[in-house]
């Protein structure tokens, strides 16, 4: 008999955990295949380890995974798919935005596709801000435009998976992992599944600017060497700039119409243009090095302090 487990990893999740097992949990009843939780606690500071013991002691379908410390959604999502034995996954939040009602419609669709991957696509998001909105669209859009790889628009990572793009998974060692363009990546037969987006039932956001700002650039930094060759770009234009900035001084120093001796703000103006191109150049190669220096590290993704229900 076929088996599908659910990847939802936990940050602080104390005033959401509880509801959302029970809705989840009640969904997962009405499937005829064999069903599990997959839960991994991020190194919660609030009562969230606590609660999940207590569910987990409860009902014998749900596993616990405990990190020693915060790594982090991404890396919390990949423990889940490394310790994911099932048919199928579908990895979702505990906030009761990606609604778990929707699974059955979901996992018709992937049988009726025979997809591998169902991605769901977000029509809508309730209650978040119009900066939030709009800088999602901005990012999906600009990620799509600098990558390689042509990702699905207004996704997330939930999205159901089967064992075929599991094992691939599995395989990949790169650290800084930015699933939903891996998964897109990997290729195979993958559709999307259209919803709303619910705002979050209790608690709040795990994702503020700092953190979108960082999960983005990590999005193109493991995706996109184009900002490599912007950089080399800027250094050409600024080294076509200073090519016509000599001509025209020393053309203007031998028939007197530049006035060289007294361009103190021309002078001031080539020195900021020249170092902020030299600038910007340097800050992305330092963060490719970055990236680079990381993976030789090899240190894990995650550590596990404690595992429950496996």
């Amino acid at each position: 008999m076929s088996k599908l487990s659910l990847i939802i990893p936990c940050y602080n999740e104390e005033a959401v955990i509880v509801e959302s097992y029970k809705r989840t949990k009640s969904v997962l009843d009405t499937l005829s295949c064999d069903t599990e939780i997959i839960y991994i606690n991020d190194g919660s500071l609030d009562s969230t380890y606590l609660l999940l013991e207590e569910i987990a002691a409860a009902d014998k379908q749900v596993k616990v995974l405990h990190f020693s410390r915060n790594f982090g959604h991404q890396p919390a999502v990949s423990a889940g798919i490394h310790h994911c034995d099932a048919d199928w996954a579908v990895i979702m939040d505990a906030d009761l935005q990606d609604p778990p009602e929707l699974i059955p419609e979901i996992l018709c669709l992937c049988e009726r596709e025979r997809a591998n991957v169902v991605y769901c696509v977000r029509i809508s998001r309730d209650k978040e801000s119009f900066f939030k909105r709009m800088s999602a669209k901005s990012f999906y859009r600009f990620i799509n435009c600098m990558s390689e790889v042509k990702f699905p628009l207004d996704t997330g990572d939930f999205r159901l998976i089967d064992r075929k793009i599991m094992n691939q998974f599995c395989q990949l060692r790169e650290h800084g992992k930015y699933i939903r363009g891996i998964v897109a990546w990997m290729g195979f037969t993958q559709v999307p599944f259209y919803y709303e987006r619910k705002a979050r039932f209790a608690g709040e956001t795990k994702y503020p600017l700092s953190k979108m700002v960082k999960f983005a650039s990590t999005a193109l930094l493991y995706f996109s060497k184009k900002p490599l060759l912007i950089a080399i770009g800027l250094g050409f234009l600024a080294f076509v700039v200073g090519i016509i900035l000599a001509i025209w001084l020393t053309l203007g120093k031998i028939y007197g119409f530049s006035n060289a001796e007294t361009g103190w703000t021309s002078i001031m103006t080539v020195i900021v243009f020249f170092g902020g191109i030299q600038l910007l150049t340097i800050g992305v190669l330092g963060q490719y090095i970055g990236v680079l220096f990381d993976e030789v590290k090899d240190r894990p993704e995650y550590i596990v302090d404690k595992k429950t229900g496996f």
